[in-house]
């Protein structure tokens, strides 16, 4: 009877009831779920090695580029809990990993990109000055109005010594008297051999062996900087490669005979850490090929040749090879921060009926509340007189009669002598403009007597006196500016104004409430602003 029994038991077992249709018919709780958990499971634990692989991986990365490991174990705390919450469904774990593989690539991505370098700052930047100790007395007035000590750092490099007071040693860098060439070939019959001293002044500068130093720039005992506008020009630069940068003089024929690939260092250039450890292990063997050239800035030019560096051209760093009056020049600047003057002892005071050391600590006065605006050209109309107005802010205003194009107004007009005192618009390396022998066409000038921050509405006001001299009578039959004594220009600082692409900035001419006074707004062009009438 049992094995009767077991047999039915198995006969039973072995049939399976099925529905009309065909299909098993099951009864109970089934057993199938035990093997899905399991491979939901398996599923989560490989995803999870995997990506902790990928964690590990990633850990040994930055332990070899000396970053700290596991600076994103967040990231993964926060993935974790997203494979628990995905449906059952084998597409979705596929998408979930190559989402998670993602993610970690692009984790991994911003945690190895380089950190951003810190910005040149004026303490990144060492000047070399060459100066003479036969005009020292005269010209350090001239480093006193720019060179701040405190914040500075830079040597004065002399041919002899000289006499250093306790003043000196508190307003200007200290003094050094440079090394003896007379072993260095100097066969040129109209220069003189200090020449090669001077242009031996990078090397010898980078030779007090200063520490953190990014720029060296070179500069004469006649040249202001405005220092603010030098950084903001080296920081468009990277100062760990080579860089020789500076400007060309104003005169086409000084061009010419030395080379229109050199920078002058009157006006002053700057050289690169990098660049300058390069020149000091062949300088000495470069300067005696070149004996026979004339001075300072050539033979530095010739050295960079050799080492292959072009000349990178800044229109802001001025030589200033004329002689006579800069007005010209300075009331129409280049769309570019003005970085140095030169020369200042060859032309006339920049603002008339005082010094020159007086004109230049007046021009200081707006460069400190604005520095990247300074001399900076604006062109405008007043409508209703049809005049022209041009601000030179910070130095001077012009008004004309009728309706100049901005054009013609952003041109100089020759208000100086080329370099060979001499009346020749052929002999400049821009484009000028002739002084206008119309006498109804003659600018009624306005320079700037007064500057001062406005706290309540954050914007400079500077006030342009007009320049009292004879006007002849003209005889058009329209609004006469004799009658305008003051000119105020109200301008927001903006030291970013250079950050963006080169412009002009815009002037309106506002109403004025007072008799005798035009008042002007200077400000960056608003969309669709345009010069015109």
């Amino acid at each position: 009877m049992k094995d009767a029994k077991k047999d039915s038991e198995i006969v039973w077992n072995q049939i399976q009831m099925r529905s009309p249709s065909g299909n098993p018919l099951v009864f109970g709780h089934s057993t199938r779920p035990i093997p899905k958990l399991m491979v939901w499971l398996i599923l989560f634990v490989s995803i999870t090695y995997v990506i902790y692989t990928l964690e590990l991986l990633t850990a040994s990365l930055h332990l070899a580029s000396g970053d700290f490991p596991f600076t994103s174990s967040l990231q993964w705390r926060s993935l974790t809990p997203s494979f628990l919450n995905q449906s059952a469904d084998s597409k979705s774990l596929i998408q979930l990993h190559r989402n998670v593989r993602e993610k970690l690539v692009s984790a991994v991505q911003i945690q190895q990109a380089p950190n951003q370098p810190r910005p040149t700052e004026i303490h990144d930047i060492v000047f070399g000055i060459a100066a003479s100790s036969k005009l020292w007395q005269q010209r350090k007035e001239y480093i006193k109005i720019w060179f701040k000590p405190n914040k500075m750092r830079g040597v004065v490099w002399l041919d002899d010594r000289v006499k250093y007071t306790p003043e000196d040693k508190r307003t200007l860098p200290p003094v050094r008297v440079s090394s003896d060439t007379s072993n260095f070939a100097y066969t040129n019959r109209q220069g003189h051999r200090s020449a090669i001293r001077i242009s031996r002044i990078v090397t010898e500068t980078l030779r007090l062996k200063m520490d953190n130093v990014r720029w060296f720039v070179m500069g004469d005992d006649d040249t202001v900087f405005i220092a603010e506008n030098l950084v903001r020009i080296l920081r468009k630069y990277d100062h760990t490669q080579y860089y020789y940068i500076g400007s060309l003089s104003e005169s086409h024929l000084q061009n010419i005979y030395f080379s229109y690939g050199m920078a002058y260092g009157g006006g002053g250039f700057a050289i690169s850490y990098p660049l300058a450890k390069a020149l000091v292990k062949m300088q000495d063997r470069c300067i005696q090929r070149y004996p026979g050239l004339y001075g300072s800035d050539d033979r530095m030019q010739a050295c960079m040749a050799e080492l292959g560096v072009p000349l990178t051209k800044e229109l802001g760093f001025h030589q200033y090879d004329v002689y006579g009056n800069l007005f010209g020049l300075l009331a129409a600047h280049p769309v570019t921060p003005l970085v140095s003057l030169h020369h200042l002892d060859v032309v006339e005071p920049i603002f008339p009926n005082v010094t020159r050391v007086e004109a230049l600590e007046r021009l200081m006065l707006p460069a400190k509340l604005d520095s990247a605006g300074i001399m900076q050209q604006s062109i405008c109309y007043d409508k209703s007189k049809s005049w022209t107005v041009s601000v030179s802010w910070g130095f001077a205003v012009q008004v004309f009669r009728g309706i100049f194009s901005p054009r013609e107004m952003e041109m100089p007009s020759r208000t100086f002598l080329n370099w060979y005192r001499r009346a020749d618009y052929t002999a400049y390396a821009f484009n000028t403009r002739p002084v206008s022998r119309n006498p109804c066409q003659k600018p009624f000038v306005f320079y700037m007597s007064k500057v001062r921050m406005d706290s309540e509405v954050n914007q400079t006001v500077s006030e342009y006196e007009r320049h009292r001299v004879p006007h002849p009578p003209c005889r058009w039959k329209m609004a006469d500016p004799i009658a305008l004594e003051m000119v105020i220009v109200n301008k927001k600082p903006n030291p970013h104004l250079w950050d963006r692409s080169p412009r002009r900035n815009c002037c309106r001419v506002m109403e004025s409430k007072k008799a005798g006074t035009m008042v002007v707004n200077v400000g960056v062009c608003k969309d669709g602003e345009v010069t015109e009438v």
